[in-house]
């Protein structure tokens, strides 16, 4: 290979690197197997590798028809300066394990092939608008000031498992050489005389417009500031089992209009903030089975999203969850899912699945902090009528009448509760069978006792006690006897009562038939 050497003098480490670069081979400087990167920068000058003789191996161009694949591989080096390859393209693969890098790892705007920095500890990694042919490794790394990949582009596996991230506010630059830009933490975010807050100081990976054609695996990650990943593309599903995120000024996870192929947020995965996935398109699960969210106002923001199947079987959730005008083919949850409530408003789903009983889930439909909206009675009524469980559909409506007359004034309480009690808003039309038996029995005995005076003595009737009060109930006289024969003493306020309750049954009846008839979108 056709390098000069641009360095008047070189470490040890350096000279090593030097020579193995052509050929790709290792170079290990590591005095045992067991390294803490944490505490590399105490590592002797035997193994100091200055980062600019980093950058100008790889931005040396490979002789034509070299037999060898060129690259860096170094492990358990102190690298000393920041790794700046922006805007560069690099055609060697980069793999550091077990070093320490003081400072800022810079891949903005670059192309390279794939890129490993695993076991390592770094102070701020940063590849906005990157194009990684291949694999991107973090894993087990500590990134003190941030990781940023936003709108980057990854054509392998995105690996961050293990990795402990923090963020831009709560690590002071320590690098040997500064920075041509100030960092991130140092700058002002908003417009001039804004007070919104410095977004970066509380966001531990910034990854906005990322797309990644393998899987993201983030197991284990662990993280003292946000994860902001809106509208990034994970074609081969987004994994974060056993992660941990803790944010105090931003959500845990902002994911809004991410789009994953899958979406694991269970097995261990532990949100201090709100887990944040508004217009969210997932292509199969989003699982947070065996989860733990925690925020003081909403834990889980899930409204306006898509997925085949969401499993909600949180270990515990802190907070409230939405869930308002998202899709999901099967919804499987349980009814402690909810602890603090649920948006349910414009929910839409194709099956239930979980231990909930038709009780839980009229509880579950009370417990929207909104009040009372028709949709999700109605969607819980179809999805029950669509199963085959009828009686079930109609039970829920009946509860949707009832939660309805609680918003209602005075008048339309007072009308809504006569019609409950008397045919249950017409979806228990046997109410009236029971309480025209009740009448009619009633009015029996009474009128046996007590018979009625003939009208007309000309003419010879028999008086029949069933036959009259059947004839006082029904609203249209059809046997002729309310005429005939005229009720004495108190008994005349009974007939006149049996009269009322006729008209008031029959008008119950006509409203709670009409309303049944109208569908189940009737107000």
């Amino acid at each position: 290979m056709g390098r000069s050497r641009p360095f008047h003098r070189f470490t040890p480490a350096e000279r090593r690197l030097w020579q193995a670069y052509p050929t790709g081979a290792w170079v290990d400087l590591r005095e045992s197997r067991d390294v803490d990167a944490g505490s590399g920068g105490s590592w002797g000058r035997s193994r100091i590798v200055r980062a600019e003789v980093i950058t100008a191996l790889l931005l040396s161009r490979r002789d034509e028809g070299s037999a060898w694949v060129p690259g860096v591989r170094l492990a358990g080096a102190r690298i000393v300066g920041d790794l700046n390859l922006s805007d560069a393209t690099v055609e060697a693969k980069i793999h550091l394990l077990d070093c320490h890098i003081a400072g800022t790892v810079s891949l903005n705007d670059a192309k390279t092939r794939g890129v490993r920095l695993r076991h390592c500890d770094i102070y701020r990694f940063r590849a906005s608008r990157a194009t990684v042919d291949g694999l991107l490794d973090l894993d087990r790394s500590a990134v003190h000031a941030g990781v940023r990949l936003d709108n980057a582009r990854i054509t392998g596996q995105l690996r961050l498992s293990g990795l402990r991230l923090g963020t831009p506010g709560s690590a002071p630059y320590r690098g040997g050489r500064p920075e041509t830009s100030p960092p991130e933490s140092s700058r002002w975010n908003g417009p001039e005389g804004s007070e919104e807050p410095r977004v970066w100081e509380s966001v531990a990976l910034w990854a906005g417009g990322l797309a990644v054609e393998g899987g993201a695996f983030l197991r284990d990650l662990r993280a003292t500031g946000g994860l902001r990943l809106i509208g990034a593309r994970f074609a081969s599903g987004l994994y974060l089992e056993g992660a941990a995120v803790a944010a105090d000024a931003t959500p845990a996870v902002h994911a809004d209009h991410l789009q994953a192929a899958a979406a694991e947020l269970g097995a261990g995965f532990t949100s201090d903030g709100t887990v944040r996935l508004r217009g969210a398109r997932i292509g199969g699960v989003l699982s947070f089975h065996g989860a733990v969210v925690r925020a003081p106002g909403r834990a889980l923001h899930l409204s306006h999203l898509q997925a085949d199947e969401l499993i909600l079987l949180p270990k515990s959730v802190e907070g409230e969850v939405n869930l308002g005008y998202s899709r999901f083919g099967v919804l499987f949850d349980r009814p402690e899912s909810y602890p603090a409530g649920v948006r349910l408003n414009g929910l839409t789903y194709e099956s239930l699945r979980g231990p909930a009983t038709l009780a839980d889930r009229l509880t579950w439909l009370r417990r929207d902090p909104g009040g009372y909206r028709p949709q999700p009675y109605e969607q819980l009524a179809a999805y029950y009528r669509r199963i085959g469980h009828e009686s079930d559909a109609r039970r829920v409506l009946l509860a949707r009448q009832r939660a309805r007359r609680r918003t209602l004034r005075f008048p339309g309480r007072l009308w809504g509760r006569l019609l409950d009690g008397l045919v249950g808003y017409g979806y228990r039309p046997w109410l009236a069978g029971v309480w025209a038996v009740l009448l009619l029995a009633a009015g029996t005995a009474v009128f046996a006792r007590w018979q009625p005076h003939q009208i007309g003595l000309d003419e010879s009737r028999h008086f029949s006690a069933f036959v009259y009060t059947l004839d006082l109930l029904v609203p249209v006289s059809l046997f002729e006897q309310r005429g005939a024969w005229e009720p004495v003493g108190w008994t005349q306020w009974l007939a006149y009562g049996l009269i009322a309750a006729g008209w008031i049954l029959a008008t119950a009846l006509i409203a709670g038939g009409t309303r049944v008839l109208r569908g189940s979108h009737a107000p």
